[in-house]
């Protein structure tokens, strides 16, 4: 139940069952105010593969989400087409790509947004990248990615730059994605991004979480001292 707190944004502090109009039809979405949110930051969370049980409630993503919620940025949090109540089937990541669009258009005409940042694991990765790179630059100004465990042996994740200042990690350890076939895609890529690599940690970061929280954390902090 939400809290009655005030907060920067039209919805008070806690979280609140949204509904997002995607390109099929409506998209479940979760919006989580944190009581210390200070300014309209948000980040928007795209989860795993939907036929492996990706959801929005993936324990990766409640992650994030937790470390935003420390970081005192608001989550928007929600299903990609075909799963829980999101209306349509799984699309191999081509319709999924207008369903981030469509929901973060839905934060910037809603939520009238001062920053915001895309953050995607495996799946959810390659979503909000390509996503990105097919936006227009207006519509992604003042935006910023940040990438887990990027699949770049399971979709094609070439033909474009990642934005300045874009994040990511993975682990060494990545029994789904090869480590090595990340670090030569990133070889390919723009010389001003930051990546970490966890030694030891597995695709899904078992036991290695809080490790994960803490770098999401940081990373959104540090992003919002240098947007703000």
């Amino acid at each position: 139940m939400a809290s009655q707190q005030s907060s920067p944004f039209s919805y008070p502090v806690g979280d609140h069952a949204v509904t997002v109009q995607g390109p099929l039809g409506p998209l479940e979405a979760i919006l989580s105010i944190p009581p210390q949110a200070d300014r309209k930051a948000l980040a928007l969370l795209c989860h795993p593969h939907p036929l492996f049980g990706g959801s929005m409630e993936n324990k990766v993503i409640f992650t994030v989400h937790r470390a935003c919620r420390d970081a005192g940025i608001a989550t928007l949090r929600f299903n990609f087409r075909g799963v829980g109540k999101s209306v349509g089937a799984f699309d191999h990541g081509a319709g999924e790509q207008h369903d981030v669009l469509a929901v973060q258009s839905w934060a910037q005409a809603t939520l009238a947004v001062e920053s915001l940042v895309m953050i995607g694991f495996s799946f959810g990765a390659f979503v909000a990248a390509t996503a990105w790179s097919k936006a227009t630059q207006a519509a992604m100004r003042g935006q910023s990615l940040m990438l887990i465990a990027p699949p770049v042996t399971r979709f094609p994740m070439t033909g474009f730059q990642l934005p300045a200042g874009a994040r990511v990690i993975y682990g060494d350890a990545d029994e789904v994605v090869d480590p090595q076939a990340i670090a030569d895609w990133l070889s390919t890529q723009r010389a001003d991004l930051t990546i970490e690599v966890l030694a030891g940690a597995s695709h899904f970061f078992h036991g290695r979480l809080t490790e994960l929280r803490d770098w999401v954390r940081a990373g959104l902090i540090s992003g919002d001292r240098t947007h703000g």
